[in-house]
């Protein structure tokens, strides 16, 4: 069955994805990783989305999350596998999940069949998804998956994330963009991070930032004010475009009727996620 332009797209940035990142805003995060001696923030955004590969340096990292800068990861890592194993990483990462979603939720979700179906509708997608050449996916792939079905409904977002993330890597590859000018023309369509949240995540400074705007300018894909030109948007476009069909198998194999179900039932949680504080508000934007 053919899917509808876009309808994967869709489903991936409200509700798939948004589910997976609760995790990375939660004060269960903070307290899961401190309680295992890491407790610099970036530390445990670096340990916990790369444990799965096991103790990696920070080569490794750059490569496979592509938009980091490499000496900002390198105070991080390897060092933090002196606190802590890649195993109780994970461990901790998914107590700091099961603790974070039970608490946006609330116990009825939970416990609902509707919560139940999304877990399997994900879990299905999953089934689609291909190892190779996709690093992250790969290493998160070989993890059980959770009983309980809130963590397994996360653990599949997880993989859906993943798997779409490493192609979109790919696609920014053809398109000639550096980790820099990739999360600034994000930024510019005003769904990517902030300034604010570029610097403190990702660990580049303004200088870094003006430099990568000049240099997207200076092949018109940005104007004078920082705004996409329409050569900007259209390339912009075309990414996505080849994101979705690089990202494409997961949801055929679902089918329509079964990515709308998923987007409909993964939707309203993350609503309710948000509405009970899931996400910074300065989040997101072109600031």
């Amino acid at each position: 069955m053919t899917l509808e332009p876009r309808a994967a797209r869709r489903a991936w940035h409200g509700a798939i994805n948004p589910i997976h990142s609760t995790v990375y805003f939660s004060p269960d995060t903070a307290a899961e990783f401190d309680a295992l001696g890491i407790t610099d923030p970036v530390a445990r955004n670096l340990a916990a989305r790369s444990a799965a590969m096991g103790a990696v340096g920070a080569g490794t990292v750059a490569a496979t999350f592509y938009n980091y800068r490499y000496d900002f990861i390198a105070r991080h890592l390897p060092a933090v596998w002196d606190k802590a194993t890649p195993e109780q990483v994970i461990a901790a990462r998914y107590r700091a999940v099961d603790a974070t979603l039970r608490r946006l939720l609330g116990p009825e979700v939970i416990a609902s069949a509707e919560l139940a179906e999304a877990a399997g509708l994900a879990l299905r997608a999953t089934e689609a998804c291909s190892r190779h050449g996709r690093t992250l996916y790969a290493a998160h792939a070989d993890l059980p998956a959770p009983e309980e079905p809130h963590l397994r409904l996360w653990h599949a977002t997880t993989l859906l994330r993943e798997h779409r993330g490493d192609g979109h890597l790919t696609a920014l590859l053809t398109a000639g963009l550096d980790p820099l000018e990739a999360l600034v023309s994000h930024s510019a369509t005003g769904k990517g991070f902030s300034n604010k949240w570029l610097k403190a995540t990702r660990g580049w400074d303004q200088e870094d930032l003006d430099a990568a705007s000049a240099r997207l300018r200076g092949r018109g894909l940005l104007d004078d004010a920082g705004e996409l030109t329409a050569a900007g948007e259209e390339l912009r476009e075309e990414l996505e475009a080849e994101t979705d069909r690089l990202d494409a198998a997961p949801y055929a194999h679902l089918g329509a009727p079964g990515l709308a179900r998923l987007a409909e039932l993964g939707g309203a949680f993350v609503l309710q996620a948000v509405g009970a504080g899931a996400f910074p508000g300065d989040l997101l934007g072109k600031a």
